[in-house]
């Protein structure tokens, strides 16, 4: 054979040996050295989140047997059967079948072509996982109908560990009180790890829009709300956001527990729009409304004493109450209390404090504070303070030039020795005339 032939010809020996991997097809171990091996498959990898078909679940650390969906499309021409997944997770997330357990599941039904199927796992969850996202990789095996075999697909795919998002809310002000409205600040609280956002909250206040939730005991219907809704915005983990309200109380609800229902709208951390139903508590108190009238100075049993009275214009009686007098500017009155005792409802409460002067007495115009302390129905301690004007007069000069006794008695024993010489002047003068 020529020698010129036999190079050419064993350049075409080695071709198909060196060129042989280059072709785009996989093979084990490639394509992100998969745990799993690979091959051509009919399914398509569509999402993969923790929760069931129907609705994703928040999930954090330490969570346990927490579902795990992974949904595919049957993209080829015929329907598939057979269905069962493996699941391949970073470390710290394991079967829920207990550790070194393979976390698998199986479909109860075929896929048809064209349609989606999905595969539900069931995952623990370890305590030092990180709210984030991660890597996956699902391997699913199948069978085409009218086909002996089972084909295999392998999908990589990124999940997040969300957190749980816990919302709270309580009134910063629990009491209300009747016959007044009633600024209320409300604190909306995420307690959990996940942020939520667009956080929207409807306050439903009328009977008619009550009457789906028989089973709610409130009494919202008898109550004033200005406000009804509140656009709250995003709220972060383990942070607060506020709305306030503006509550008129009649007075019948006096002593009576108001239970106003919310409803919360908001975004969890998977982009789903969540509404949550919560109630805020209040006690509603009875009104205690003060006025100090009559205000003046007298003398009473020889002393002066500043008096006045106090009358209660609301739907409870105050209780423990106390009146003090306090000197201010240059007064030198002395500080004095008076216990009152309970100030009831339309009936004037009378008050008399004796003046007493520290040094000196100075009389005229002094200021003082007038301070009524009282206790109301939930004996919280109450204050009404009145600056006022008080004339005290100096007291009127008495005689003090006694008549002297002696005086008196040599006065009476003179006029009683005159009377005895003219008797007697007079006598003597008869005598001698009858003679």
């Amino acid at each position: 054979m020529n020698p010129k032939l036999l190079l050419p010809l064993f350049a075409i020996a080695l071709f198909p040996l060196v060129f042989g991997n280059s072709y785009g097809q996989i093979v084990s171990g490639g394509f992100g050295n998969s745990p799993f091996e690979r091959d051509f498959g009919d399914v398509k990898f569509l999402d993969a989140y923790f929760g069931t078909l129907d609705q994703k679940i928040e999930v954090e650390a330490g969570d346990s047997n927490v579902p795990f969906t992974v949904v595919f499309a049957n993209v080829g021409t015929q329907d598939i059967t057979g269905i069962k997944g493996q699941l391949s997770l970073p470390f710290g997330f394991s079967s829920s079948d207990g550790p070194g357990s393979i976390i698998k599941a199986d479909s109860d039904s075929n896929s048809l072509a064209g349609k989606n199927f999905h595969l539900t796992f069931f995952v623990n969850i370890d305590k030092n996982i990180n709210i984030q996202q991660y890597p996956g990789t699902v391997k699913v095996d199948y069978s085409r109908l009218r086909e002996s075999g089972v084909r295999t697909a392998f999908e990589d795919f990124q999940f997040k560990v969300t957190g749980d998002s816990v919302i709270n809310v309580r009134a910063l002000e629990p009491f209300l009180t009747s016959l007044r409205t009633n600024n209320v600040v409300i604190e909306i609280a995420n307690d959990g790890t996940a942020p939520i956002s667009s956080v929207d909250i409807v306050s439903s206040n009328t009977q008619t829009e009550r009457v789906s939730t028989a089973s709610s005991t409130t009494n919202v219907e008898n109550v004033v709300i200005l406000e009804s809704n509140w656009d709250v915005g995003n709220i972060d983990p383990k942070s607060s956001r506020y709305l306030t309200a503006t509550v008129y109380v009649p007075e019948g609800l006096k002593d009576d527990t108001l239970r106003i229902p919310l409803s919360i709208s908001y975004y969890n951390a998977h982009g789903d729009k969540q509404t949550i139903s919560k109630i805020v508590d209040f006690y509603i108190k009875g009104l205690i409304d003060l006025t100090l009238f009559n205000v003046d100075v007298i003398e009473l049993s020889g002393s002066q004493m500043v008096v006045g009275e106090i009358i209660n214009e609301g739907n409870e009686d105050g209780l423990f109450g106390f009146v003090t007098i306090k000197p201010n500017g240059n007064s030198n009155i002395k500080s004095n209390t008076q216990f009152i005792d309970e100030i009831e409802v339309d009936a004037p409460v009378p008050f008399n404090i004796p003046i007493e002067f520290d040094g000196d007495p100075r009389y005229g115009e002094h200021e003082i504070t007038i301070n009524i302390r009282y206790k109301d129905g939930v004996r919280d301690e109450l204050f009404l303070t009145n600056d006022v004007t008080i004339f005290v007069p100096e007291p009127e000069k008495e005689d003090d030039s006694e008549p002297d006794s002696t005086v008196i008695i040599i006065t009476v024993a003179i006029a009683i020795g005159v009377g005895i010489y003219i008797m007697r002047k007079r006598k003597k003068a008869a005598i001698e005339a009858s003679n």
